[in-house]
């Protein structure tokens, strides 16, 4: 395997992890409005991500990171472009960090709701805008021979980039109530499971019309004929198997079916993509391609082995901090 597969490899690991990690993160702060009636039960549902949601979101930080070492022609023509997007994605978490943060310091009930709204407002925006950058990746943006993204605001806003931003604030949504009921007991525990079952329905119906404006829209289905297929098969097979387990109690099996579900939605975009990175709406000859956009040689070896080295510490001290707080959480009062 050359540097560059590896890498294009890793950068997409990176990103599931992201959706995976802080998916649940995002569905937790839905939450807090969908779920919740009073203070004590958003206290209850934030405090189940409380020690959690700021590492989940260094998966995005370290996924930009490396495409910025690793491929900064993907990185300087996406960030550019798609620069309206980004800054609504940042904006969006910062208000939910934010809100985290200034509602256990509120002095008031009318400033603490204050703070829970900018955690729901930014659980929402941010899934949103990364699935209509994701979707619109994918279907093609006008990219010139420069590698300069030119796009109009058709090229961001059509009818797959919002289905797109829809499908993974649904994916999110349920992906953070089944985490939910994994973490919690009580009343918010038994409310979590009943509003699950409504919006798994309304997901299995998202992701028939996802995969439809998938084939209509783009060349997945061309590039990769059985890949593309296979793993939106697989994505519905686990939104069912999400919803079986989790109708039964089995919270450890829906969460994980519900995190495997967003992880083949990802997947089958980086598959789609391989090896393009972006693609031109203009010309295929414009596309970007993880040879074309990558770092030099020396780059990406001395990159692969400082990321080798660093790699297990980082997950097992976030997989021992999963560990420590497996509690679940009881209500406040």
């Amino acid at each position: 395997m050359s540097l560059e597969v590896l890498w294009f490899v890793l950068v997409a690991v990176l990103f599931i992890g992201f959706f995976f990690l802080e998916g649940f993160d995002f569905g937790v702060g839905m939450s807090t409005r969908l779920l919740a009636r009073n203070k004590h039960e958003r206290e209850q549902i934030l405090t189940t991500i409380g020690p959690f949601w700021d590492a989940n979101e260094v998966w995005l930080i370290t996924a930009g990171g490396a495409l910025f070492a690793a491929f900064p022609s993907w990185y300087a023509t996406m960030f550019s472009g798609y620069y309206t997007l980004f800054v609504i994605l940042l904006l969006a978490l910062i208000i939910r960090g934010v809100g985290i943060e200034y509602s256990h310091h509120a002095k008031t009930d009318k400033t603490k709701n204050f703070w829970y709204w900018l955690f729901f407002i930014g659980s929402l925006a941010a899934p949103f805008s990364v699935g209509m950058l994701f979707t619109s990746l994918v279907r093609g943006m006008p990219i010139d021979a420069n590698m300069h993204l030119y796009g109009s605001f058709a090229d961001f806003v059509n009818i797959y980039s919002l289905v797109g931003g829809l499908a993974v604030v649904l994916l999110s949504l349920v992906h953070g109530l089944t985490f939910i009921g994994l973490r919690t007991i009580g009343d918010i525990h038994e409310r979590a499971t009943s509003l699950l079952n409504k919006v798994y329905i309304v997901l299995l119906v998202g992701e028939v019309i996802f995969a439809i404006l998938t084939y209509l829209q783009t060349d997945l289905f061309d590039v990769r004929p059985v890949a593309t297929p296979v793993l939106l098969g697989l994505t519905v097979v686990a939104t069912v198997l999400g919803m079986l387990y989790a109708n039964k109690g089995r919270e450890g099996y829906a969460f994980t079916f519900s995190g495997l579900a967003v992880a083949f939605v990802v997947a089958m975009l980086f598959i789609g993509l391989f090896p393009r990175v972006m693609i031109s709406s203009i010309d295929p000859a414009f596309n970007l391609t993880i040879h074309n956009a990558a770092s030099g040689h020396y780059t990406l070896s001395v990159m692969t082995k400082v990321a080798f080295t660093l790699l297990p510490f980082v997950l097992g001290y976030q997989i021992w901090s999963y560990y420590v707080f497996r509690q679940r959480i009881s209500p406040k009062k």
